[in-house]
């Protein structure tokens, strides 16, 4: 108990009867329940059932000799004990985190995991890894493709370094960093031959068949935000995600698209047109995620400004 009769609760992690690694993993599970606010929410984030998370907390609760939460229904709460647990589970996590990567700068080797959407794997990353590599020759990249959705749960969850993927149409969780790269406006993607007869892009995209970007993915939901808040009734024929094949489409005169004028696509096919929205243009938002500069290897920091830079030179889609 303090001067002021707060009460304090200590571990000290050479008397438990677990080991130090045992240890440090209950630790990682504690902070995430703390995080998530139940134990299936905790488990789903790191990888372990329901069970193996109540298992963990509990053994750990015999260790140290008291209770951390206060158990409602599913819920677990942190109560005095267990905030104050937290705050030096937190301390000792940053700690070993900061001693791993004392261990890899002297090793000048490692492995980085970097999540990146499809259309940045063929821009301006490539240009980063190589600005990395040449620093940094001992280290082994791994680039993880996928969407937005899944690579930003991937990040949260520690599985990745960081990534870039495309701006949530939500808040992210506090734990996450959000850093801007580029912002690409939206086109009307149309075949050539439509622009015989002087439509508007308005009236093109009401009247002919559309190609619509996935609206499970971050893209494709500005596209329907942007449809709904315009008003604008559009005869839906084919949907999916990848944006390649969505200029394909449109090359082959099955309709016309909206889809973010990025550099990732290279030129568009030789008989397509790209109308651009004037006052009425929205923008995709592409940005790099990380978890806490305090949570993070110096090393994956610096991958993460060389990603900046390479955004940041301008990349130009050829015309």
């Amino acid at each position: 108990m303090t001067k002021n009769g707060e009460k304090r609760y200590i571990f000290d992690l050479t008397n438990t009867k677990i080991d130090q690694s045992t240890m440090l993993s209950e630790l990682k599970t504690f902070i995430a329940v703390s995080q998530y606010g139940t134990f299936s929410g905790a488990g789903a984030r790191i990888g372990l059932t329901q069970s193996a998370v109540s298992a963990q907390m509990q053994r750990l609760e015999t260790e140290l000799g008291f209770a951390l939460f206060d158990r409602t229904g599913r819920s677990a709460t942190l109560n005095d004990a267990g905030r104050d647990t937290l705050a030096l589970a937190e301390e000792m996590m940053t700690l070993y985190a900061r001693l791993s990567e004392r261990g890899a700068g002297a090793a000048e080797s490692g492995m980085l995991r970097v999540g990146a959407i499809a259309s940045a794997q063929v821009s301006f990353l490539a240009d980063a890894l190589a600005r990395f590599r040449d620093d940094r020759p001992g280290w082994r990249i791994r680039v993880v493709p996928g969407v937005s959705l899944g690579l930003l749960g991937q990040v949260d969850s520690g599985e990745l370094d960081l990534a870039v993927i495309i701006k949530p149409p939500f808040a992210l969780p506090s734990e996450i960093e959000w850093r801007t790269l580029v912002t690409e406006p939206f086109v009307l993607l149309v075949p050539k031959a439509l622009l015989r007869d002087k439509r508007s892009w308005r009236e093109l995209l009401v009247s002919e068949p559309f190609i619509r970007y996935d609206r499970g993915s971050f893209g494709g939901r500005l596209v329907d935000r942007f449809l709904r808040r315009a008003r604008l009734n559009v005869h839906d024929v084919i949907e999916l995600d990848e944006l390649q094949g969505i200029a394909q489409l449109v090359a082959r005169g099955i309709g016309v698209a909206l889809i973010p004028n990025t550099a990732g696509l290279g030129k568009w096919p030789a008989n397509v047109a790209a109308l651009e929205l004037g006052d009425a243009t929205f923008h995709r938002e592409i940005g790099l995620v990380q978890r806490p500069r305090h949570s993070r290897q110096a090393v994956a920091e610096a991958l993460a400004d060389c990603i900046g830079t390479a955004a940041g030179a301008g990349v130009v889609r050829p015309g």
